[in-house]
């Protein structure tokens, strides 16, 4: 079975492309996407991560939780060997894990972490108003969190996994073999091919037709462009200014994580182009948001005022508002409407006090000058973690994989 492009006469779809941010996308491209090209993507819609979902088979669907969350965790801070004493699935899997392709270049990877890291709140406002939000418009991409019950868990939790995810990934050097980034991407990986397996086995009416696999391979580098090029895009929205240098290894720190999930890493995009023309072919596949995506909408805006983070009702409400007024200024006006997102009084007042702080913040600290670059980087990376330290605090310890 493959994919077939179904909206890319849509009133959404031209939109986007013609109008909206995805517009601005294309300009910034400055190459023209065929749609010949869809056949070499088609398939993705249809593959998933089966290294991932054997080992989840073979241990959480088998054995009593403790052992199995023993194995994985083993596995996790451990290297395993050919010899190692655990079911073949798990021995695959991270053995597939601890290889480390000969494309990846640390030192790439690792000026990509440092722009995640300078770009402090910034980053967090994109990742949640720009990146999250506007993912909720796609419809199909979003109905495995509605079959997980995501609304019933509550926004809150799921922020708190999202931060702790991305904050821990983008750090220098992170990324080595049974780090505690690697082991949250363990942990990220089975969690997906554990949901997955759930839909499969107890969802009679999955459209599989209509939105593929459960977390399928496409959908999953639609997600993690999110973390690279829509990220991009957000920051510069916000006047801060990015290198070309940085730009690429941005997009490959997020293929190297991206491996480390089970993404074929030969269709994970390198540059703004590969990955314009991924985005572009993927969404003709997309419908508009519907009445589950206005629902998540609701549920993140409603985390503002759930988080006890903030102690009075007058600080969470502000919070609200902030965010209301970042979806308004960052997203295009139909997407706003679509997800139902209230406008607020005044929503440009925010925006433009943030651009103005980013470019005072990049005069003071000079981005060519390397002293003032890694004091912005020390800085961003204190206000990330501050951050996640109290959601980490404010959040109910029950994770499980």
């Amino acid at each position: 079975m493959k994919a077939q492009p179904k909206f890319q006469n849509a009133p959404h779809f031209k939109n986007f492309w013609e109008k909206g941010n995805g517009k601005q996308l294309l300009d910034w491209s400055s190459e023209k996407i065929d749609f010949q090209n869809f056949e070499k993507y088609a398939h993705l819609y249809y593959e998933v991560d089966e290294l991932g979902d054997n080992a989840v088979k073979d241990t959480y669907l088998k054995l009593p939780y403790h052992e199995a969350s023993a194995i994985v965790q083993q596995f996790s801070k451990y290297k395993i060997s050919e010899n190692s004493d655990s079911p073949e699935s798990v021995k695959k899997l991270f053995l597939q894990m601890q290889e480390i392709p000969d494309w990846f270049d640390v030192d790439l990877a690792n000026i990509g972490a440092r722009l995640c890291m300078r770009s402090g709140t910034n980053a967090l406002i994109i990742l949640r108003d720009f990146t999250l939000m506007g993912g909720y418009d796609f419809a199909y991409l979003n109905k495995p969190l509605i079959f997980t019950g995501a609304l019933k868990k509550g926004a809150v939790k799921r922020l708190k996994d999202t931060l702790e995810f991305w904050v821990n990934v983008t750090r220098e050097n992170a990324l080595k073999i049974n780090s505690e980034a690697y082991q949250l991407i363990v942990r990220t990986r089975l969690m997906h091919s554990y949901a997955r397996l759930s839909i499969k086995n107890k969802t009679k009416n999955w459209d599989f037709e209509n939105w593929g696999e459960p977390i399928n391979s496409w959908d999953m580098i639609a997600t993690y462009t999110g973390f690279s090029l829509v990220f991009i895009q957000g920051l510069k929205k916000l006047g801060l200014k990015i290198s070309e240098k940085e730009e690429l290894g941005l997009f490959h720190l997020w293929k190297y994580v991206g491996y480390l999930l089970g993404i074929p890493s030969e269709y994970l995009p390198e540059n703004r182009q590969q990955a314009i023309e991924q985005l572009y072919l993927w969404s003709s596949i997309q419908d508009k948001g519907d009445e589950d995506s206005a629902h998540l909408a609701r549920a993140l805006l409603d985390e503002n005022l759930e988080n006890t983070i903030y102690k009075f009702q007058f600080q969470r409400n502000l919070l609200l508002n902030l965010h209301q007024s970042m979806n308004w200024f960052l997203l295009d006006k139909e997407i706003n409407e679509r997800l139902k997102i209230p406008k607020v009084g005044l929503t440009s007042i925010f925006p433009k006090l943030i651009i103005k702080a980013n470019h005072f913040s990049q005069k003071f600290y000079d981005l060519n000058d390397l002293k003032r670059y890694q004091k912005l980087v020390e800085i961003g990376n204190k206000q990330q973690m501050k951050v996640l330290d109290d959601y980490i605090k404010h959040t109910p310890k029950d994770f499980h994989y």
